[in-house]
């Protein structure tokens, strides 16, 4: 079985950890990994972009001339969409984009975005992940001892020190393990997973 070096915050090497073969050594599918990203972007749209028809703009049912004599085109209301204020023909209404995918084939994308990661040398497994404080600063001083810039920072959400600290970093996500998805781990360049996370994270997938 492979393994994979643990680091310290300062990226020196302190131990190692074996890698199940049932994820790192998972086959590359391009297209399972597409469709899963697709579907992840398509559960975050709200589909609330709204318009309102002639039943639901304000105004009168009345007719608001005579139908003959006038001389004027006839009307039969004042919500007629030919009408300025009138209701919109055709216009957007809440919708539901959401898109989903088989619980196995989710979790084989994962599989093969991390093994992907793995095969680029951008998986990095630090012994310990956790802050003192929630400061911007402590999280940047981390990732810079670490030498990354665009990362998916993993470990368990009790750990909300980190997840604060890394909320203002550009390309920087902070995540716990139980809500990694093939989409982030795909944006961006590294994957940085505390020790305990990537255990936990290896039995849900293993």
């Amino acid at each position: 079985m492979e393994k994979a070096k643990v680091l310290d915050k300062n990226g020196n090497v302190v131990a190692e950890i074996a890698l199940p073969e049932a994820v790192f050594a998972y086959p590359a599918k391009a297209h399972l990994v597409y469709e899963a990203a697709v579907s992840y972007l398509a559960n975050q749209r709200r589909g609330s972009a709204a318009t309102k028809t002639r039943a639901e703009v304000s105004g009168s049912n009345r007719k608001p001339w005579r139908q003959k004599g006038t001389g004027r085109a006839r009307a039969g209301a004042t919500r007629s969409p030919l009408w300025r204020h009138g209701g919109t023909t055709f216009g957007p209404q809440p919708r539901d984009y959401s898109s989903s995918l088989p619980q196995n084939a989710k979790r084989n994308a994962l599989r093969s975005a991390l093994a992907g990661k793995h095969s680029e040398n951008r998986l990095l497994i630090l012994d310990d992940v956790s802050l003192k404080t929630a400061k911007t600063k402590d999280a940047a001083a981390l990732l810079k001892g670490l030498n990354v810039d665009s990362a998916l920072v993993v470990d368990g959400g009790e750990n909300k020190n980190l997840f604060q600290s890394l909320k203002n970093i550009p390309k920087v996500k902070g995540a716990d393990w139980k809500q990694v998805n093939t989409h982030d781990v795909l944006k961006h360049r590294w994957l940085v997973i505390g020790r305990q996370a990537f255990v936990s994270l290896m039995e849900k997938l293993t």
